[in-house]
């Protein structure tokens, strides 16, 4: 448990200076050599979307883009996983409406801010940034119809309490929609342990084995995982020298919370 602690503190610490960094970046973390807004349009997001939310909520943060996998609907209540500058959250909102509900959770209180800040200048009323961890969620059980997370689940020292917890706050038929960073290969032993390569979503990623093993013990069925195996080109910044690329790649992990109530009419109605 100390140790965990030990690496939350570690990330937590990292994230905040990012946060308060005025460049958005501390070293050399996910997509931080590049600009943000460059890194995002090569991880599938458009030109749209980055136009759509304040300046400063995209920090190229991300190795993903699990919108693109998410088939949000209106009035669906959406959680984001590490919400850092609220972009993910800003998109959400947009697909689901005025009658749609869209949360952030962050452990970092200099992020939370700042997704704050983002949201008033948008006047994002139903945006709500919570701050707490993904192992133990600030979110009321059976609530959220879609999860969301972009290159967080990784840094958890816990995530089999991750996934516990993201079950936990679905409702029966809620969907897992997350983009983040798998190991492709042994890790080296000292990116397992280098505080930056920890930091930077390199040490900590698991195999793809290893993240559905936990996932269907959490209770999930229909468990998907594709590696994007292209992403080893982008990843090779985040570390140079370190040969980050030859470990890790980027990956859409989908999963479903099973036992949604079946309608009581076909498509045609109730006549």
């Amino acid at each position: 448990m100390a140790q965990e602690n030990d690496v939350r503190a570690m990330v937590r610490e990292h994230y905040g200076k990012v946060a308060t960094s005025p460049s958005g970046s501390v070293g050399c973390a996910p997509s931080c050599c590049a600009p943000a807004v460059g890194a995002s349009l090569k991880l599938g997001y458009s030109a749209e979307d980055l136009a759509s939310v304040p300046e400063g909520s995209e920090m190229g943060l991300g190795c993903g883009n699990p919108q693109a996998i998410a088939s949000l609907k209106a009035g669906e209540t959406v959680l984001d996983l590490g919400s850092g500058g609220g972009f993910d959250c800003f998109l959400a909102a947009r697909q689901v409406g005025p009658k749609g509900r869209v949360i952030g959770v962050d452990m970092t209180p200099a992020m939370i801010e700042k997704a704050r800040a983002n949201a008033a200048k948008m006047s994002a009323d139903t945006v709500d940034f919570r701050l707490g961890e993904i192992e133990k969620l600030p979110v009321e059980d059976g609530t959220v119809d879609v999860i969301l997370s972009n290159c967080v689940v990784n840094l958890s020292p816990d995530k089999r309490a991750v996934f516990q917890e993201a079950f936990r706050v679905l409702k029966p038929g809620g969907r897992l929609a997350i983009a983040d960073v798998v190991a492709i290969a042994p890790i080296a032993p000292e990116l397992r342990t280098a505080a930056m390569a920890i930091s930077g979503c390199v040490g900590g990623a698991e195999e793809v084995a290893t993240i559905e093993a936990l996932l269907h013990e959490a209770g999930f069925a229909q468990v998907r995982t594709s590696v994007k195996h292209e992403s080893r080109a982008f990843i090779a910044d985040w570390l140079p020298g370190s040969g980050a690329e030859n470990y890790v790649a980027s990956a859409t992990i989908e999963a479903i919370k099973p036992g949604a109530a079946k309608a009581c009419c076909g498509p045609g109605g109730c006549g």
